[in-house]
């Protein structure tokens, strides 16, 4: 087995939440939207189809064919956005599996995907990808697996809902919590349990604590969190590494420095996700261990 074929790695495409903000003042921390890349075990499991994933797919033209599966949270513009975008998947003898849940409107994840793609809103159709292109609906709360691979979920608190994700590989676990409000007087459960004791939660911090509950302009029911919930939810689930993540547009490289100095002081663990960063996970089980379904239930 390589080397490549034996690490569990989390790469970063795509940090920014709402809107892309490229300029002068996101340099450090990039302004594209949604896409997180897991490379487990020389597989690629990607997570939201910001524009981040454009920027994906071009680092991916040299190694083709290839191979991926694309997890959506749920289908709102700057989590979407990206995938019309998404060159290899326009490339003959790529395959790539797309999972999202079912849609309050009942709408499957290949609907929408094709919705956006129609005129007068884009020039060409889904149905122009060349790339073979399988569609697997989620179920909140049901697991799913790839070979040796387990994909835990569950349902977040957002409008129009939205699914986390979760992904255990010998006895590595990584953490994909985004879009979600947390309740005012209590943890989220099906937050608590995705994050029990992971290497990794890249969790939705938005807002801060001031700017959510603002007199003038409150954030509440938007259905984004903040990154002192996000520190309480770390702490609370025994999670080694907090990333801080879908950075605010308003939110400028030197505000989010401020951001990170506060949570590092308050959670010595947590990191400010940065387009471009890759976080290793350290593997504690052999690499034949086959992972149990999970008890879980929605």
């Amino acid at each position: 087995m390589s080397r490549i074929e034996n690490k569990f790695t989390v790469h970063f495409w795509g940090v920014r939440g709402s809107i892309p903000c490229p300029g002068s003042n996101t340099v450090r921390y990039g302004g594209n939207t949604p896409c997180v890349e897991m490379r487990v075990g020389g597989r690629s499991l990607i997570f939201d189809g910001g524009t981040g994933l454009h920027v994906l797919g071009q680092s991916l033209l040299p190694k083709m064919p290839v191979e991926g599966h694309i997890f959506f949270t749920h289908s709102h513009w700057d989590h979407m956005q990206g995938f019309p975008f998404f060159t290899p998947g326009f490339v003959k003898g790529n395959n790539f599996y797309i999972y999202g849940a079912i849609a309050p409107d009942g709408s499957t994840i290949e609907q929408r995907l094709n919705d956006q793609m129609l005129h007068p809103n884009f020039p060409v159709p889904l149905q122009i990808m060349q790339a073979n292109l399988e569609f697997c609906t989620v179920t909140a709360g049901q697991p799913i697996h790839i070979d040796d691979i387990l994909v835990e979920t569950a349902p977040l608190n957002h409008p129009g809902e939205a699914v986390g994700y979760r992904v255990n590989w010998c006895g590595g676990a990584a953490v994909y919590i985004t879009d979600t409000e947390h309740f005012p007087d209590h943890l989220d459960e099906n937050v608590l349990w995705l994050s029990r004791n992971a290497d990794i939660l890249i969790y939705d911090c938005t807002y801060t604590d001031e700017e959510y509950a603002s007199a003038k302009s409150p954030k509440i029911g938007w259905g984004h969190s903040t990154w002192q919930e996000a520190v309480k939810v770390a702490q609370a689930a025994g999670v080694k590494t907090l990333v801080i993540f879908h950075h605010d547009p308003a939110h400028n490289d030197d505000f989010l420095d401020n951001v990170g100095e506060q949570a590092q002081a308050r959670f010595p663990g947590a990191v400010m996700a940065r387009e471009g960063m890759v976080l290793e996970i350290p593997l504690t089980a052999n690499l034949s261990e086959s992972f149990p379904v999970s008890n879980y239930s929605a």
